[in-house]
């Protein structure tokens, strides 16, 4: 069961976003995902940066629209406000005054040079909560430099670690730190204020790209700190799993994913191979010996195109799977029962289809499960499209 008219369990919540480019942005657009009211706060003459970033653009001439800017600001309102101005100041004191959340991602020092500084926020809201996201953290010796998300993936180690061997690092196919500290950002900030409710207070919370990625070095990370390796890429096959990975087969490829000994076992009853083969009978073994194993598994599949293969292996009860490509993912209906991909009506484009929230809300008391996930979404913002609403809104003090 779903209830089309839910709003989000952030419903009530404002959020000012004076952020730009993408970390800041995503982590409202999070927030507005949930409910709260996003009011995103930009320069009068360009807007977000993000609004100028294409090709791609789309839209009749003189109105074209960035799509980049589309991916992280649905749901929220636009307001354009020049801060240096007494004007400007002055209404986002009011906004601020007005706020549960404010999202900042300027380098450090600059919203202190505005009159905005933390304390100065927390003055005029003392139950405020502020997210400042930089590139290389508030402090520390290289503080100042700017955050590019390229440069972050690069100097947090992640390149060291994606591509097909240490003499070809890679970037990831997406903004992957800009993401990352927005969605440890939002997290930080629903913590605080959870905590907010037991002391009454706002508090500042802090992450940075970089901080984003060695948050996810995951088992990368304990290779280095603890067993003192240094982990290099690997291409499309897993450091410490074997066979995990993606293996060629007739006219295609497909990935596998034998986890457990269990598997390996299965694996090799479906394809005919000794499970005690040397150099193969368990895992640290296989990892060892990861050439041998990939030529001997892909002279098994050798015969097989990727569809056949694909329901040789579920039958075997192998995890396996393709790589879709986004055009396909969006046409895939396992994304589209999940809501990956939700359509909104744009004031130039009309209808137009956006990658959908990643989060779902059940109510699960009572003798079925409702669905409570916030089903209507507002397209993102024309530059200034919100600016009278929102002083109306400021004026009345509702």
């Amino acid at each position: 069961m779903s209830d089309d008219t839910a709003a989000g369990p952030l419903t009530g919540y404002t959020v000012i976003d004076l952020s730009r480019a993408l970390a800041g942005p995503h982590a409202g657009m999070m927030f507005g995902d949930l409910g709260a009211r996003v009011i995103k706060v930009e320069n009068p003459a360009k807007g977000d940066d993000s609004r100028s970033w294409g090709p791609p653009f789309v839209g009749p001439e003189g109105q074209e629209q960035a799509t980049y800017f589309f991916s992280c600001n649905r749901n929220k309102e636009s307001i354009a406000l020049d801060l240096k101005s007494e004007t400007g100041a002055a209404t986002l004191r009011e906004l601020i005054a007005r706020a549960d959340i404010l999202i900042e991602n300027f380098r450090s020092g600059v919203l202190d040079r505005l009159g905005f500084s933390t304390t100065a926020c927390l003055e005029i809201n003392p139950r405020l909560v502020i997210l400042s996201i930089t590139g290389f953290g508030h402090d520390g010796p290289e503080s100042s430099r700017a955050g590019y998300d390229q440069i972050a993936q690069g100097e947090a180690g992640l390149m060291s670690l994606t591509g097909s061997g240490p003499d070809d690092p890679q970037r990831v196919g997406v903004p992957i730190a800009d993401l990352l500290a927005g969605i440890y950002g939002s997290f930080g900030v629903l913590a605080a204020l959870l905590e907010r409710e037991r002391t009454g207070r706002g508090k500042v919370v802090r992450t940075s790209l970089i901080a984003g990625m060695v948050g996810v070095h995951a088992f990368q990370g304990t290779r280095a700190t603890v067993a003192g390796e240094d982990p290099q890429p690997g291409g499309n096959h897993h450091p410490s799993l074997s066979p995990y990975g993606l293996f060629k087969c007739r006219g295609g490829a497909v990935q596998i994913s034998v986890g457990n000994e269990s598997l390996w076992q299965r694996f090799c009853a479906a394809f005919d191979i000794d499970p005690a083969t040397e150099g193969m009978a368990d895992n640290a073994a296989r990892v060892n010996n990861r050439s041998e194993v990939i030529e001997l598994i892909e002279s098994k599949f050798a015969d097989y195109e990727a569809p056949a293969l694909l329901e040789k292996l579920s039958a075997a009860g192998i995890p396996a799977g393709t790589v879709r490509s986004l055009a396909e993912v969006y046409s895939w209906e396992q994304a589209l029962s999940q809501g990956l991909k939700v359509s909104v009506d744009h004031p130039i484009l009309g209808d137009i289809d956006l990658p959908g929230p990643p989060l779902r809300f059940f109510d699960a008391h009572g003798d079925a499960e409702v669905e409570t996930t916030k089903k209507s979404h507002d397209a993102p913002p024309l530059l200034d499209e919100d600016a009278d609403g929102i002083l109306a809104w400021l004026e009345c003090g509702d």
